[in-house]
C-alpha cells in the first residue's frame, strides 16, 4: 500500500473510532441534531448509503425552505436511491412567470468509484451553504433553477467497494440506448436492473424539461459529452465546443473536455447517451481522477475536486443558455408574405423552426416553412403567406427544437412585445404604373388632353 494511502488510512481510523458515535447517535438517526457539513470527517472519509441516508435528511429536515427529498426507488437489495431536491421553495416561477431551469446529476453508478460520488455530494453541499450564507449569487439561481442530485445511485455496489450492482451487472452498460450484450456485464437487456430503470424513470417524470445533465464517475480526468457508442460527433457539437473553450478559458486550460468515445473508450448503454439520444439533454459523463481507495483521502474533497466544482457552478448558473432562445427583433407582414427576423439567445442551434399562427379558437391555422438559426446567430426568413389569413384574438408564436438532437423536446413561444408591421400594397394602374385615383395620374391625363387638342387647332388651321 503506497505511503499516502498508509497515512489516510490510521488517520481516518481514528477520525472514525472518536466520532463514530455522535455520528450515529440514535437521537441524529431520529433527525434531532443539526447537521455537521463541512467538518474533518466529511471532508475526508467516503460516505457510505447509511451516511449519505443521515446527511440527506438533515439537509431536507433542517432546511426544508430550500431542500427537499424523494426516493427514485429502491436498489436490488432495497436500500431508497434519495434525489435531494435545491431549490428556493418559496417561489414556484422565475420572476417573469416561467418555469424555473432543471438540472439534473447523479453519482455512484459503479459502486467502487467514490470520488465520483462525492463530487455529486459537494455539489450539493455547495448550494445548501452558500444559500445558508446569503452568497447572492447562489441565491439567485436558486430562485430560478431546480438542482436534482440522485447523489449514490449504486448503493448496494458502494457499501462492498464493488463497481457492479448485487446482480452483477455494470449499471453504466444497462440503459436503453444502443444496449448490446457486447459490452460486459451489460445485464439480460436494457434496463433490466432496478437502479437504472428508476433513474430513467426519474427523469422520464421530473426532468423532461431538463436542460443539463450530468453523471459523475471515476477514472480518467475528462469532461466527457456523447457520444460513447460511435466516434461521430454529437449533433449540438458547437455548443459542446463553445463549454469546452469557456472551461479551458476561465477554469482549467488542462481539463479534457471531449467525445467520450475518444476521450475514454467505446461504450454502449450508458447513461450519458441515453440522456442525450433519448431525452434530449445537454449531456457530460464527468470522470474524477482514480487515486482513491476506499476509507477516504489525505488531501481534503474540497480541496481534491475544487476544479470539478468550478465546472458545475458554471455549468449551473449558465444552464438557460444551453439550449436555442429564439427572440424575433421584427415582424413585417405584406399581402402575400412575412419578413421575419429572429436572434438565437442561446448557445446551442435548432432547426426545423417555423413561424405559426393560432387562431382565436386555439388551432394552428398556418405554418409557415421550416428554417434553422445557429447557435448565438441571427436570420432574416421572408416566408409565404398567400394562405395566411388574420383574425381577432389569434397571434403568432414561433414552434422549433431546443436543440439539433432530434430527441430534443419542441417549444411553441407566442410571441410577445413585438410590434407587428404590415405594409400595404399600393394599386397600379396602366398609365405609368400611378393608382388609377393618384393627382399625379390626373395631372398626366389633362397634359396628354391639352397636346392633343392644341395639334387638333394646328391641323385645322393649316
Amino acid at each position: 500500500m503506497q505511503t499516502r494511502q498508509l497515512s489516510a488510512f490510521f488517520m481516518l481510523l481514528i477520525f472514525s473510532l472518536s466520532s463514530w458515535s455522535s455520528i450515529y447517535s440514535p437521537s441524529q438517526l431520529a433527525g434531532d441534531a443539526a447537521a455537521q457539513q463541512p467538518d474533518i470527517t466529511q471532508e475526508h472519509w467516503y460516505h457510505s448509503w447509511a451516511t449519505i441516508t443521515y446527511d440527506t435528511a438533515q439537509w431536507a429536515n433542517n432546511h426544508p425552505e430550500i431542500v427537499t427529498r424523494i426516493s427514485a426507488g429502491t436498489t436490488v437489495l432495497g436500500r431508497d436511491q434519495w434525489v435531494v431536491r435545491i431549490s428556493d421553495w418559496s417561489v414556484e416561477n422565475k420572476s417573469d412567470g416561467s418555469p424555473k431551469e432543471l438540472v439534473y446529476i447523479d453519482g455512484g453508478h459503479h459502486g467502487n468509484e467514490h470520488l465520483g460520488t462525492e463530487l455529486a455530494f459537494l455539489t450539493a453541499e455547495y448550494y445548501i451553504e452558500e444559500w445558508l450564507n446569503g452568497n447572492e449569487e447562489v441565491m439567485e439561481i436558486l430562485r430560478n433553477t431546480e438542482i436534482h442530485l440522485l447523489i449514490m445511485l449504486n448503493a448496494d455496489g458502494n457499501d462492498i467497494d464493488n463497481r457492479w450492482n448485487t446482480n452483477a451487472v455494470d449499471l453504466n452498460r444497462n440503459y436503453d440506448h444502443h444496449w448490446t450484450t457486447d459490452e460486459s456485464r451489460s445485464g439480460s437487456g436494457p434496463f433490466s436492473e432496478p437502479e437504472t430503470r428508476n433513474n430513467a424513470d426519474y427523469m422520464n417524470e421530473y426532468m423532461i424539461d431538463a436542460d443539463l445533465y450530468v453523471t459523475m464517475h471515476t477514472g480518467t480526468w475528462i469532461l466527457a459529452y456523447p457520444w460513447g457508442f460511435t466516434g461521430d460527433m454529437p449533433s449540438d457539437y458547437e455548443m459542446y465546443e463553445y463549454i469546452r473553450d469557456t472551461l479551458h478559458e476561465e477554469i482549467d486550460p488542462d481539463l479534457p473536455v471531449r467525445n467520450a468515445n475518444a476521450g475514454i473508450y467505446p461504450t454502449h448503454g450508458t447513461s450519458r447517451d441515453y440522456g442525450y439520444g433519448v431525452m434530449g439533454y445537454p449531456t457530460f459523463t464527468f470522470e474524477t481522477d482514480d487515486e482513491q481507495f476506499l476509507p477516504g483521502t489525505v488531501e481534503s474533497l474540497s480541496d481534491r475536486l475544487s476544479v470539478e466544482l468550478d465546472v458545475m457552478k458554471y455549468l449551473i448558473s449558465n444552464v438557460w443558455f444551453w439550449r436555442a432562445r429564439l427572440e424575433v427583433s421584427s415582424l413585417v407582414m405584406s399581402e402575400d408574405e412575412i419578413h421575419l427576423s429572429v436572434n438565437n439567445l442561446g448557445r446551442a442551434s435548432t432547426s426545423n423552426a417555423s413561424l405559426q399562427y393560432v387562431s382565436q379558437s386555439g388551432e394552428v391555422a398556418w405554418n409557415s416553412t421550416n428554417f434553422s438559426v445557429n447557435a448565438s446567430n441571427s436570420t432574416m426568413e421572408v416566408l409565404n403567406a398567400v394562405n395566411l389569413t388574420i383574425d381577432d384574438g389569434g397571434y403568432f408564436q414561433l414552434f422549433y427544437q431546443k436543440r439539433v438532437i432530434n430527441a430534443a423536446i419542441w417549444v411553441a413561444e407566442p410571441l410577445e412585445n413585438i410590434t407587428i408591421e404590415i405594409e400595404e400594397k399600393e394599386e397600379k394602374s396602366w398609365l405609368g404604373m400611378f393608382g388609377i385615383m393618384d393627382l399625379s395620374s390626373y395631372l398626366l391625363i389633362w397634359l396628354l388632353c391639352a397636346v392633343y387638342i392644341e395639334r387638333k387647332n394646328e391641323r385645322a388651321i393649316g
